[in-house]
């Protein structure tokens, strides 16, 4: 019943009605709230019954499809995209034994020791001079 709603909002609504209430009347109103949710729920309960004793085996039928719609709020769509885009795989490409660390770890054949390679330097362009206008590409627009 209290799914969605925290212990934290509990405490909040006890608090609110010990002042709207007051101390005298919120055991009262607690015991008719209490009353009212059991008598909600007997009425459920009762009405579940009698549906599955009138309908029998269909009750099953038509249980199931609700229990899947039910199964659709812990739905993660990446995970459903990813299961219908690569079939299940979750790592299509065989990234995921792949390590690429400095330290030599990774299952590329290495010996261990690390090879970085020197950057080449790229040329920066010129700083545009006060005033100037920048060049404009017409195939980029």
């Amino acid at each position: 019943m209290f799914d969605s709603v925290g212990w934290g909002e509990i405490l909040v609504i006890i608090i609110a009605g010990l002042f709207i209430l007051g101390p005298e009347r919120l055991p009262e109103a607690a015991a008719w709230m209490a009353r009212s949710v059991r008598k909600a729920r007997d009425f459920a309960t009762g009405a579940r019954e009698q549906l599955r004793e009138e309908m029998g085996p269909e009750f099953d039928q038509l249980r199931k499809p609700l229990e899947d719609l039910r199964g659709l709020r812990n739905l993660d769509p990446k995970r459903v995209v990813t299961q219908h885009l690569f079939d299940g795989d979750s790592d299509p490409l065989g990234l995921n034994g792949f390590k690429n660390d400095l330290n030599g770890n990774g299952s590329n054949g290495s010996n261990g020791t690390p090879t970085i390679k020197p950057q080449t330097a790229v040329p920066q362009p010129e700083p545009l001079k006060p005033g100037e206008r920048p060049p404009v590409d017409p195939d980029a627009t």
